[in-house]
């Protein structure tokens, strides 16, 4: 939509992650540089946490394009609300295998492809996102599969991606055993003010940004404080930025453009109308203000006044609401339909 109107060659603020506009932070770097030093060791735990939305599914995409010609044999896990049992099922399904039988033959199929792709001398390697969603029976499970030796070489490793709660659950007695085979562990933070603003415009870059819209410096601080840093929510943001941009056939974005689109985000958040109805009878408590002549509670002058105010908004919002409205639902369609054909193509495969 508003790639056209500003000549880009592609969205640069898509929410589904892609390697091609991986910012190469220093967080994101020193975490990636973990990574990397996780899979030369070939052996244990390496585990990586953060707040959702910082990043943690782009690196483990970053990896992989880098690992694309190494004789590595990787699986992306991604369904973790499962019992052990299901955890060996998964994990056999992720490499291709059967999933059917007992316990026993799902590790014994297990070991006899780790075991084969080592004979080709390749490694294995599982990374399991969202890990703060394993029971404890199937971490355990992990590690049980990560005994599995050939020449004594380690057969198979896991790179543990979690919410900051997993970090929490690690520490606990009963995951001793696991943490004795965790060989590094980082936590990615937020993105500073300074480094926002790189990473918008490296996404611009790459998606073929030549200086149109123009940004005012300002621009990026207030992005910053409402974001917190978390680049699923600059890219949220900023997203909603670039068709207001669009919409109000803006060359030059300013801090006004940022708290309007702002405004629009509060206005969808769910629970707006109940916090301003609480403020407002709040306020009117708080002052004194008298009730609205035949009404007989507060209740009823809220009532009247937001009746007023809807009926105000919308003689003057109506038609760019829903215009907006109506193209953020499209890109939201074209956005479900093309997971739809990347899962399709992956189930393919």
């Amino acid at each position: 939509m508003y790639e056209s109107f500003y000549k880009l060659e592609k969205k640069p603020f898509q929410l589904n992650p892609d390697p091609e506009f991986f910012y190469d932070s220093p967080v994101h770097k020193r975490a990636l540089a973990y990574l990397r030093y996780g899979l030369a060791q070939g052996e244990g735990f390496i585990v990586v946490t953060g707040r959702p939305g910082t990043g943690k599914t782009m690196l483990v995409k970053a990896l992989f394009q880098e690992i694309r010609n190494e004789n590595v044999v990787a699986g992306l896990m991604v369904t973790t609300h499962v019992g052990a049992d299901d955890t060996l099922r998964i994990i056999a399904a992720t490499f291709g295998l059967s999933h059917d039988g007992s316990k026993a033959t799902l590790l014994q199929g297990l070991e006899n492809f780790f075991r084969s792709k080592a004979r080709e001398g390749k490694r294995m390697l599982l990374v399991v996102d969202e890990a703060q969603n394993l029971p404890r029976e199937s971490l355990e499970e992990l590690r049980m599969l990560s005994n599995f030796e050939m020449n004594g070489r380690s057969l198979f490793q896991s790179f543990l991606l979690g919410q900051e709660e997993f970090r929490d659950l690690l520490q606990q007695n009963s995951m001793d055993q696991v943490r004795q085979r965790v060989t590094a562990t980082y936590h990615l933070r937020p993105l500073e003010k300074k480094e926002t603003k790189g990473y918008i415009l490296h996404r611009l870059t790459t998606a073929g940004w030549k200086d149109d819209p123009k940004f005012d410096e300002n621009v990026f601080g207030e992005i910053h404080a409402y974001t917190d840093g978390v680049a699923r929510k600059i890219n949220s943001l900023c997203d909603r930025l670039m068709l207001y941009g669009f919409l109000e056939e803006l060359h030059n974005i300013d801090t006004k453009a940022v708290k309007a689109v702002i405004a629009e985000l509060e206005e969808d958040s769910p629970s707006t109308a109940k916090s301003l109805k609480s403020s407002a009878v709040s306020l009117i408590n708080s002052t004194g203000l008298p009730m609205v002549k035949g009404s007989g509670t507060n209740e009823d002058r809220i009532v009247q006044l937001e009746r007023c105010v809807e009926n105000l908004s919308q003689v003057i919002q109506k038609e760019r609401t829903l215009l907006r409205k109506a193209i953020l639902i499209q890109l939201d369609m074209d956005d479900v339909y093309d997971d739809v054909v990347d899962n399709n193509k992956q189930e393919v495969k």
